[in-house]
């Protein structure tokens, strides 16, 4: 393991901390490189020719772009770079995995959950940025003031039945806001920790041919698992900024 041949001051540090510092200073220097190309370029519009750095980030933001439109609308735009983010590094995290050597830091439940407690800080923040105060309406149900009737003692009997509704749904939705961030973060663990177990054995095991096809289907699920993650958070945020409640 690379880890192993570092010296011991910078192994102070877990494995995955220092892997995840790693990518994330590669996808630096990688968004440099392409937003570098796409200044010197005569007309930013027009791809290059063939395969390149700018094109392959390019086609990454046009998936994600793509992707928040059929979710949010156009208005979900100015939420991309987060979502983009997301799916970059969660994607390159992962496809670390099928390096010799490397163990990807999504094997790791503490970065998983590090993710997924930052989808779930930012769709609530976007929920108060776009709602304000009123976003708060959408955790105590549909039933929040008590019904109008010309005789007020009627109303006062709905009392209980307001505070029952509000203390229900509240409890309900709390729960479900709760449990977000632990399904995102065990998903992506454990079907990353299991993959990655699954290659090392039949690495292992057979040096030819059967890890091609496990090396395949890592890649795959790499693919697969940053996809879903960033699209429970597009839904996330949609949910949260929505008008409809």
């Amino acid at each position: 393991m690379w880890y192993d041949l570092l010296p011991s001051p910078l192994r102070l540090l877990p494995q995955h901390t220092l892997t995840a510092l790693l990518i994330m200073a590669l996808l630096v220097v990688l968004a440099y490189l392409a937003r570098r190309a796409l200044l010197k370029s005569k007309d930013p519009v027009i791809p290059e020719q063939g395969v390149s750095l700018r094109n392959i980030f390019e086609l990454l933001l046009e998936l994600i772009v793509g992707l928040s439109d059929g979710i949010i609308g156009k208005k979900g735009r100015k939420y991309v770079h987060l979502f983009g983010s997301f799916f970059i590094f969660i994607l390159t995290a992962n496809l670390f995995g099928l390096l010799p050597g490397f163990s990807p830091p999504t094997s790791n439940i503490n970065t998983t959950l590090g993710l997924a407690l930052v989808s779930f800080c930012a769709y609530h923040y976007f929920g108060l940025r776009e709602h304000g105060l009123n976003y708060i309406k959408q955790f105590i149900g549909p039933m929040t003031s008590l019904p109008s009737s010309p005789r007020k003692i009627l109303s006062l009997l709905f009392i209980p039945i307001l505070i029952i509704s509000i203390f229900f749904f509240s409890v309900l939705e709390s729960i479900s806001h709760l449990v977000r961030p632990v399904s995102l973060s065990l998903r992506l663990f454990g079907n990353i920790f299991g993959d990655h177990l699954v290659v090392e054995i039949f690495t292992d095991l057979t040096h030819v041919v059967f890890p091609v096809v496990f090396y395949v289907f890592g890649a795959l699920v790499s693919v697969i698992q940053a996809f879903v993650f960033t699209l429970l958070s597009m839904i996330y945020v949609a949910m949260a900024i929505s008008h409809q409640h």
